[in-house]
């Protein structure tokens, strides 16, 4: 039970840290202050421009739209349900993979912050902050590497999760800034938030999981 309860402590200092960090940079974004820093980024981002790294970065980009993501996400939710027969875990996934972009498309009408003009590579239309195809990158790997983790029990395996769920979500997101489609804080503002959704959702999913595990332990005594 303590160690339940540190859990749930750490998820909501984790919220609080993460929502604090959402609301200082939508409000840098709002009154502007983050110019410089936004400025500064894309003009590093930007100067790596070559054609093999353009065609990489729009393979990546590609990668975090939103076909591919759905494309991804059903085949996992399949493979949890049905093949490994995680269904709560399955039903985690698909809510957090559900509710991103339904999250991400209300920040967006909230803020109504408009694309970059610097330099634009690719075409992108509807609004830039916070950045859709990082909030469901992250949502995407993350919860994907947050169920494995849970499921594989060797430190090179969590390792390697981890390493693998960092690479795609930051490639993703500099993808979006090599493009010109979004600012930095944009990204950052994406990460923020999905990662604020992300611990919330799974908090509320290990209270419900240890009440089921509760209930399961008498009967299982009895039996």
């Amino acid at each position: 039970m303590r160690e339940l309860s540190l859990r749930f402590l750490l998820a909501f200092l984790l919220c609080i840290g993460f929502g604090i960090a959402f609301g200082y940079i939508a409000t840098a974004v709002g009154n502007k202050s983050i110019a410089h820093f936004d400025t500064s980024i894309i003009q590093i981002v930007q100067g790596w421009e070559t054609p093999w790294l353009t065609a990489v970065m729009t393979v990546f980009t590609w990668i975090g739209s939103g076909f591919v993501v759905a494309l991804i996400s059903v085949i996992v939710a399949a493979i949890l349900y049905f093949k490994m027969h995680y269904r709560h875990q399955a039903f985690l996934f698909l809510v957090v993979i559900i509710g991103t972009p339904l999250l991400n498309g209300l920040l967006k009408l909230y803020f109504k912050r408009e694309r970059p003009e610097i330099h634009r590579i690719l075409d992108a239309n509807g609004f830039s902050f916070p950045s859709g195809h990082t909030m469901m990158a992250f949502s995407l790997y993350a919860i994907i590497a947050y169920i494995a983790w849970r499921n594989v029990k060797t430190v090179a395996s969590r390792i390697l999760l981890l390493l693998s769920a960092t690479f795609m979500i930051l490639i993703i997101g500099i993808s979006r800034i090599y493009l010109g489609v979004h600012y930095p804080s944009d990204i950052v503002g994406g990460i923020m938030a999905s990662a604020l959704w992300l611990t919330f959702a799974t908090a509320v999913y290990g209270y419900f999981q240890h009440k089921h595990e509760k209930k399961i332990r008498p009967l299982s005594a009895k039996l």
